[in-house]
């Protein structure tokens, strides 16, 4: 790092620890998951800023659209979010000075949001600050719904919705009981010089794949460029991408690869793409994408539906 880069971080940091200063800490709160219990913290939900395209999904489904000022870039759907309401950049590389510009009452931000200076400025200062857990499971996205509701006091609606997502996920399960041999699959992030970066544990992907009744094709924790070899022991059936418009990898781009050439998945061409926040968003409709994959991986997987018609984003809860 050459001596004016070193200055400039340093400068960042100093003006972040000044904002923190400035900022009121005795009116600001950070809170998370523990939180959420029989006597849930208060706070005024008039103008919220959304970090998380889970967390904006959810606050959409709840009916809290109106008191959103701001989402980040990763609040892809609905998609009237983006359209509709300023965008304070990505999720992990946050400004406090574009948050608070905002004059925001409540941060909602998802778990991973960063970086660290920014959000501990923001922790500080004098605004609610919720952390939301994001946990790759059925009833990850349950505990997350509850928490966004019971910081935007939309306790009954959460209720709802928390139950159509139960019983999308109850479904789910009782389809799952079809599979008799779960499917390997390999779950390709990203393809860059020839260099696959795989999924491993932890991660969005591995839960959607588990979801789905299959089985993530390694075993490290998150996510790592994986070598031929490694590839070609792991022996995946299938591959999951995410679509990406134009930069779409195709089954021959991927398959003419090394390693990934040698795979089962490349013999029968089995690449599955799909919408990466539908695939990995872990919010209300996660449990309709696990269907949507299964269907995809199991020919014979059977189960055109499951118990809410609409989904969950959509369903019709009362307040």
């Amino acid at each position: 790092m050459t001596r004016v880069m070193r200055a400039a971080a340093r400068l960042k940091i100093l003006s972040y620890t000044l904002l923190a200063l400035l900022a009121l800490p005795a009116a600001g709160r950070n809170a998370a998951a523990d939180d959420v219990g029989r006597n849930p913290p208060r706070y005024d939900s008039s103008r919220i800023v959304s970090i998380g395209g889970s967390v904006t999904e959810i606050l959409y489904a709840l009916g809290a659209e109106q008191k959103i000022v701001a989402v980040d870039t990763t609040s892809l759907y609905p998609p009237a979010a983006l359209k509709e309401k300023p965008n304070v950049g990505y999720m992990r590389q946050l400004s406090p000075e574009g948050v608070l510009g905002l004059a925001p009452t409540l941060v909602l931000a998802i778990e991973g949001a960063g970086p660290k200076e920014a959000v501990d400025v923001l922790a500080r200062a004098n605004v609610a600050f919720v952390t939301v857990p994001d946990t790759f499971t059925a009833d990850g996205i349950v505990d997350k719904i509850n928490l966004v509701a019971g910081a935007v006091d939309a306790a009954r609606r959460g209720e709802c919705l928390a139950g159509v997502v139960r019983a999308d996920a109850a479904a789910l399960q009782t389809l799952r009981r079809q599979i008799r041999k779960p499917v390997n699959v390999a779950f390709l992030l990203s393809l860059a010089n020839g260099r696959p970066m795989m999924s491993g544990r932890g991660t969005a992907a591995d839960g959607i794949i588990a979801m789905a009744g299959a089985r993530n094709a390694f075993e490290f924790d998150g996510y790592k460029v994986v070598e031929s070899e490694a590839i070609i022991a792991a022996k995946p059936d299938a591959v999951l991408v995410m679509e990406r418009g134009q930069h779409a990898l195709t089954a021959e781009t991927v398959f003419a690869q090394p390693g990934l050439a040698m795979t089962p998945a490349a013999e029968n061409k089995a690449l599955i793409s799909m919408d990466g926040a539908y695939l990995l968003g872990f919010g209300p409709r996660t449990a309709r994408a696990a269907r949507d994959l299964a269907a995809r991986l199991y020919p014979d997987f059977k189960g055109s539906d499951l118990p809410s018609e609409r989904g969950a984003a959509n369903a019709a809860c009362e307040q």
